[in-house]
């Protein structure tokens, strides 16, 4: 069952501010720009916006393909069409944000490629949500950081247990430590994984404590895609006598579905910034 709660602090209405809302499940601000939009048999998106606008327009939009990123610059340049001064963008979830290092050679730097295109649009503001690391603020211009320590806080009020945090990796760490210190310095335990860079391929877990003791472990990350972290790392953590596990990710793709995650995690907190999602043991919660 899908359990949909709202971040009011994501809602920061303007009544001088419309909003144009190009995913329909995804509508953070309420009312959007009225607007149609469709595809071409040649595959080329479209829109066709329907109503006078006047003042300032905040567009948001879920990007899962490249489509839909399309879709942002051709909303944009039909509203400056209109004479819409001032346009903001709202991207919750960063594509390619992972893609922040160049590994192998002969790979593109991708998050740099969609942050090109996103500042030749010359936004006013462009807000997004937990971003993978640091290197997606730093090449985006006007950017407005929203980071996780309000929604993770709200996903631990339902847990009543004595908890410790835990960082996947030493890419989290920083993050992690700062948000241990926002929620009052919980205790963070390490660990570590490692990548194959030319395969993906997942090994060495390491959990840098002796024993658990029981505790509730809180697993914290930005995104979930196929699992294959957290599914190593919930074993490693339950080798280390670990208590319940419940895993928090601000961006869930999640396409490999949940079954496995289900049957090492008690609970998974999420928000709708990449999807809507139903399942039992999944809570959703609505930026």
């Amino acid at each position: 069952m899908q359990n949909q709660k709202s971040i009011l602090y994501l809602r920061t209405n303007n009544a001088n501010m419309n909003y144009l809302h190009l995913d329909s499940g995804f509508t953070p601000f309420g009312k959007s720009i009225d607007f149609e939009s469709f595809t071409f048999s040649g595959g080329e998106p479209h829109i066709k916006i329907k109503e006078t606008v006047k003042g300032a327009v905040t567009i948001t939009q879920r990007i899962t393909s490249f489509n839909d990123l399309g879709m942002i610059l051709l909303a944009t340049d039909a509203l400056r069409r209109m004479n819409v001064k001032e346009i903001n963008l709202f991207i919750p979830y960063v594509p390619a944000a992972r893609q922040d290092r160049v590994m192998v050679s002969g790979e593109p730097l991708s998050i740099k490629v969609y942050a090109e295109i996103i500042n030749s649009q010359n936004y006013q503001k462009v807000t997004v949500f937990d971003p993978h690391s640091e290197v997606t603020p730093a090449l985006l211009n006007n950017v407005e950081v929203i980071d996780n320590h309000k929604y993770v806080k709200q996903c631990l009020e339902t847990i009543k247990d004595e908890i410790v945090l835990i960082s996947p990796d030493g890419g989290a760490l920083k993050k992690i430590y700062k948000l241990s210190a926002y929620l009052g310095g919980i205790e963070v335990i390490e660990c570590s994984k490692k990548r194959d860079v030319k395969t993906g391929k997942l090994s060495g877990f390491t959990v840098y404590a002796n024993d658990l003791n029981q505790k509730t472990a809180i697993v914290v990350d930005d995104i979930c895609d196929g699992g294959g972290t957290f599914l190593g790392l919930g074993k490693a953590l339950q080798e280390k006598n670990a208590g319940d596990l419940h895993l928090i990710v601000s961006h869930g793709i999640f396409n490999k579905g949940f079954e496995e995650l289900e049957s090492m995690y008690k609970t998974i907190f999420t928000t709708n910034s990449f999807r809507n999602v139903a399942s039992e043991k999944v809570v959703q919660i609505a930026l």
